[in-house]
């Protein structure tokens, strides 16, 4: 039986604070010891006063073969366990029974709740030791196929010529590689004591963590992989894709490094557009100042889910069947606000700009100015 000596110093303090009151003369808290195959068991773990030893468990105890009335018991009881009990011997009680009977009560119910908290504790730490390990071996497997992939594109790509077509293709599959590995690495790193971030550059856990001395990057160094990656998804379901037909100066600029979590949030909106809008619908990235916005031009979000599709594991009527969690724009909202950003879903894609359709749908991720830009405009006024 596992005890800390925390539990141990507090039983103890409130055995000795009871005697030296006169709630009782002596005291001895025993609690339940279960081993495999055998019947369970009270064991002493603490007494009151402590100069007579008592036998180490009720069984060895002969005293108590007899019925006292001077004797008493408090079970402790958390849940639906019995978890051991409180022993009280009381010669006399000067008319205070009743007070020292309500202390005593007290102290057990007390320390059965502390001894069931912790044994709870211990229980999810062993569920959690045992995840972490089983995270580890896998994390440890997915590495093998992840680098086969690597090394198979990297020998596609000495075979392709420097003008050939398929070149981008192979070098897009690297990319894509790559960011898989920082994924895999991250969820490594889940857990361990190691992983160390300041508390403006935290990111949520299961994405790419940014230590704070990353070096700052600039939007359209993120969202360039995107555009690309969505227009190679476009081709292959014989979509129209839409990219920015210009890189405003803002996104050519250099951010905090924290901001890498704006590549997150637009890749959850291509792949909601992607996942959700019809088949052959229209779609695009559109940018606009201080903000991105992707856009389809499927059936629009009914106007009583506007609001809650924003919720985690919500998921708008406009989805039908095709499957998804429902946690892609919870995340996303949560991201961009954490960022001082904002995520919303307008009326249509041309409320942003006429050159955009009429109906559909259009998420608008705004991003606030760095501080260098809010300096800049200070300056200019």
């Amino acid at each position: 039986m596992h005890l800390s000596d925390r539990f141990l110093a507090l039983a103890q303090q409130h055995l000795n604070a009871l005697t030296t009151d006169g709630a009782a003369d002596r005291l001895a808290l025993y609690l339940t010891e279960r081993q495999e195959g055998a019947t369970p068991s009270l064991t002493l773990v603490a007494q009151s006063p402590q100069e007579v030893a008592l036998p180490d468990s009720i069984a060895q105890d002969p005293s108590l073969r007899s019925a006292a009335p001077e004797r008493r018991w408090y079970p402790l009881r958390y849940r639906s366990l019995l978890l051991g009990v409180l022993r009280a011997e009381q010669s006399e009680d000067g008319g205070q029974a009743a007070a020292h009977n309500r202390r005593l009560q007290t102290c057990a119910e007390t320390l059965a709740c502390i001894r069931g908290l912790e044994l709870e504790q211990n229980r999810l730490n062993g569920q959690l030791d045992a995840q972490r390990q089983q995270l580890s071996v896998m994390v440890h497997q997915l590495r093998n196929p992840l680098t086969a992939l690597r090394t198979y594109a990297q020998l596609l790509l000495r075979r392709l010529g420097p003008d050939d077509q398929q070149r981008p293709l192979v070098e897009n599959l690297i990319r894509e590689q790559v960011e898989l590995d920082r994924y895999v690495t991250s969820l490594d790193r889940i857990g361990r004591e190691e992983l160390r971030l300041e508390p403006e550059n935290a990111t949520p856990l299961l994405l790419p963590p940014v230590p704070a001395d990353a070096p700052d990057l600039t939007i359209a160094d993120l969202l360039s992989p995107l555009v690309e990656r969505a227009a190679a998804t476009a081709a292959l379901q014989g979509r129209l894709w839409r990219e920015p037909e210009r890189w405003p100066s803002w996104t050519q600029k250099q951010r905090p490094a924290a901001d890498a979590v704006t590549a997150e949030i637009v890749a959850n909106l291509l792949e909601n557009a992607f996942r959700y809008s019809p088949n052959g619908c229209d779609l695009g990235l559109h940018l606009l100042d201080h903000g991105v916005c992707v856009w389809d031009a499927g059936p629009p979000i009914p106007e009583n889910e506007r609001e809650r599709i924003f919720l985690k594991g919500v998921r708008g009527s406009t989805s039908g069947e095709r499957t998804g969690s429902g946690l892609g724009l919870a995340l996303a909202q949560t991201l961009a606000r954490q960022r001082g950003g904002q995520l919303e879903l307008l009326r249509s894609p041309a409320d942003l700009d006429p050159c955009l359709p009429n109906q559909g749908n259009a998420f608008l991720l705004s991003l606030p100015p760095t501080t260098q830009e809010r300096a800049a405009l200070r300056s200019a006024e």
